[in-house]
């Protein structure tokens, strides 16, 4: 009994070992967010003439100018409800206005971060036969560029990429290097740091991010070498010192079984010792990665937000 218990040990710390020396990637996941401050959006102009006067009193302009009272309040449901009345309430002839309100129930849907509303509207409205007259044409692209990829629905994203990129090349240009930047694609980034015109602050943010960032595999050979090291590499002292005590006191434990004869106790010990030994080393490789991602956000999202890269600082027009 006594030798399938050291048998059943062995055998769960060599299981042990390929999963816990498993190497953490180096591609990094950063989460980019944007912050719009309401005053951004409310001076940009509407790219709309404002109704008539025969029109503002119709039900549906009373309708119109009641969507347009809570889109410049950013009560956007509020916004999205009126304006769908007056789509409803709209005469057939009113061509124009159609899409112009259909474009606006678009827009607030984008604005609340509703993707897939937004993407329906689209889908499934006028506004697929927008010509380049449509005064927001622009903006529609973007707005649904984004959308498609904030829904993941990459195919739909890529075939209005190459739309925009017909009538409007460099914003095309932007909103590849904007996804580039979402995405941590490096090797897209260099290339566009590369590409003309300069772009001194893509280059700065380079230089940075490669100076500051943690090396993953250092992380881990250091953890390995010396439990604790690799945390303390990554300036996690209370973890370092924790991890450090920790696989002495079990290594100091099992030496103490083993030398007093007690076979089976040091076995389980060394098993255990073995856990946190490479679980550490593979915890230093993800808070390396962590450590990255941070890092990232930090330097990406403040000059993503100053130049304008952001997808909805690209828009010309608001309510």
């Amino acid at each position: 009994m006594t030798i399938f218990r050291r048998f059943r040990a062995y055998l769960f710390l060599t299981l042990l070992l390929p999963a816990a020396c498993q190497r953490v990637p180096d591609r990094i996941e950063p989460t980019l967010s944007y912050a719009v401050q309401d005053r951004y959006i409310l001076s940009l102009p509407t790219p709309f003439p404002p109704l008539s006067s025969e029109e503002k009193y119709q039900d549906w302009g009373k309708e119109v100018r009641v969507g347009y009272g809570f889109a410049r309040q950013l009560d956007l449901y509020q916004a999205i409800t009126a304006f769908k009345r007056a789509e409803f309430l709209l005469p057939p002839e009113y061509k124009e206005r159609q899409l112009e309100i259909q474009y606006e129930i678009m827009f607030s849907y984008y604005m609340a971060r509703k993707w897939q509303d937004a993407v329906y509207t689209f889908e499934h409205g006028k506004l697929r036969n927008a010509t380049p007259a449509f005064p927001p044409l622009h903006d529609l692209f973007i707005i649904l560029y984004d959308s498609y990829m904030q829904a993941k629905e990459y195919k739909q994203a890529h075939q209005t990429l190459e739309l925009i990129a017909q009538y409007f090349p460099e914003e095309a240009q932007k909103l590849d290097l904007s996804t580039a930047l979402v995405e941590a694609d490096f090797s897209t980034i260099e290339t566009m740091a590369a590409t003309p015109p300069s772009k001194p602050y893509l280059d700065q943010f380079l230089e940075d991010y490669n100076k500051r960032k943690k090396s993953i595999g250092r992380a881990q050979a250091l953890n390995a070498l010396m439990p604790g090291a690799g945390y303390l590499y990554l300036g996690q002292k209370q973890s370092a010192i924790t991890a450090f005590l920790l696989n002495g006191l079990f290594i100091g434990t099992s030496v103490y079984f083993f030398c007093d004869g007690n076979i089976p106790a040091g076995v389980i010990f060394t098993t255990f010792e073995a856990g946190w030994y490479f679980g550490g080393i593979y915890g230093a490789g993800l808070e390396a990665k962590y450590y990255n991602e941070r890092l990232y956000e930090q330097l990406a999202t403040p000059m993503m937000n100053k130049e304008g890269l952001f997808p909805v600082l690209m828009l010309k027009y608001a309510f």
